[in-house]
């Protein structure tokens, strides 16, 4: 039996016929998307609802996972904010993109800590540096967050050192209070991240995830709570653990690139790649244990060697079909990160390019998701709201 979706009212986009989005999505005509998004900004669309996810808070605008960037998002008009989940020695859950943490905070520079730096394999990947779970949380607390990709976002640098790495519970702290304060329902979308790799380590999060997020009524009855994994046996035993008790808790399968595999998959010798989960038998599985899907947005609409956008493939309609939702990642408005097509001209890899971003997240509009992750959900917003249906 499929389980139930979404809370959230949420009518579905009605899809266009397959032969004229082909057509506005030729190279030929492909700039005028652009031109397009343009003439649309300022115009009001229905209230049918696609969900914008801030990806890892407002990150283009703040340094990502912290709480100034989760404001910012909800500020900007984001329904959901997305944490990432890695745990420290003491088995609490914060907020990084990876648990090696030179990138995206001061560790390198804290002599106390110079010896935390090692080696370790993760998922197969040997990586330097310095790890949450070698640091407990009053540790970590000592640290100051930092923008990671300062050549993309030089902007963001104005922040560094100023906020700490918060914990999952101070982020869903944060929704409960913004969302009284906007009076809006602000959403969660937490990532457990190398979730295999924990349990090695004796730091499984699954049973923390829970516990936590029943903790705080405003995340065990109120919000909508998106759980998603690049795994798949950890989604299986979360559906096994929350079973019927949670119908505000949804269960995502994130999935990157066809031609790669989860790790859990890896680890167990199942020989299955993202591709077969994205076919129509893969979809129905994934709809035994989950209410979603995550793919990497090119898998859903590719581009070519130029940049510009190749026809769709089959992958909203074989999720559909398996009353599965779509969220796909992730949107990103500077230069660096857009099509060809959709470049500013004349400008560096970290120019801002909003109406840029509108247009390729129009186009995804078109083939039908029902959420994306954004970097800028001011961006987002503006694609969702200016929209021709």
């Amino acid at each position: 039996m499929i389980l139930e979706i979404l809370l959230i009212p949420h009518p579905r986009l009605p899809r266009p016929p397959r032969s004229s989005f082909r057509r506005s999505l030729r190279a030929s005509v492909f700039p005028l998307v652009a031109a397009c998004a343009l003439s649309l900004i300022g115009c009001k669309g229905d209230d049918s609802r696609v969900l914008v996810v801030g990806h890892r808070g407002a990150s283009a605008l703040r340094p990502e996972h912290t709480l100034e960037a989760y404001r910012k998002a909800i500020e900007d008009g984001a329904d959901i904010i997305e944490p990432d989940l890695v745990s420290t020695k003491d088995g609490v859950l914060v907020a990084r993109h990876e648990n090696e943490i030179s990138g995206t905070t001061n560790v390198a520079e804290v002599a106390k800590f110079a010896d935390r730096k090692t080696t370790k394999t993760i998922d197969n990947k040997p990586f330097t540096g310095w790890f949450t779970e070698d640091f407990t949380l009053a540790e970590l607390k000592e640290l100051r967050a930092r923008e990671r990709i300062p050549q993309q976002r030089p902007g963001n640098t104005q922040y560094n050192d100023q906020f700490e790495i918060p914990t999952l519970a101070e982020v869903i702290e944060l929704a409960r209070d913004m969302s009284a304060r906007t009076g809006r329902t602000i959403h969660l979308f937490p990532e457990t991240k190398h979730p295999t790799y924990f349990q090695s380590v004796g730091l499984p999060m699954e049973d923390t995830l829970v516990a936590e997020l029943k903790m705080n009524d405003f995340t065990a009855r109120k919000a909508t709570v998106y759980i998603q994994s690049f795994e798949v046996a950890n989604l299986k035993a979360l559906r096994e653990k929350i079973g019927g008790s949670q119908p505000n808790w949804k269960l995502v399968q994130l999935m990157e690139e066809p031609n790669l595999r989860p790790h859990d998959f890896v680890k167990a010798g199942d020989a299955r790649t993202y591709g077969d989960l994205m076919t129509e038998a893969g979809m129905r599985e994934i709809a035994t244990y989950a209410h979603g899907v995550g793919p990497y947005k090119r898998s859903i609409i590719d581009v070519d060697s130029v940049g510009n956008f190749q026809a769709p493939s089959d992958l909203v309609r074989n999720a559909h079909a398996a009353k599965l939702l779509v969220f796909p990642y992730t949107f990103r408005p500077e230069n660096f990160f857009l099509p060809a097509p959709l470049k500013k001209a004349e400008g560096s890899e970290s120019t801002r390019h909003p109406s840029g971003s509108v247009a390729e997240i129009q186009a995804y509009l078109e083939a039908g998701i029902d959420g994306f992750f954004t970097d800028d959900p001011a961006v987002g917003r503006q694609a969702v709201e200016t929209f021709k249906r």
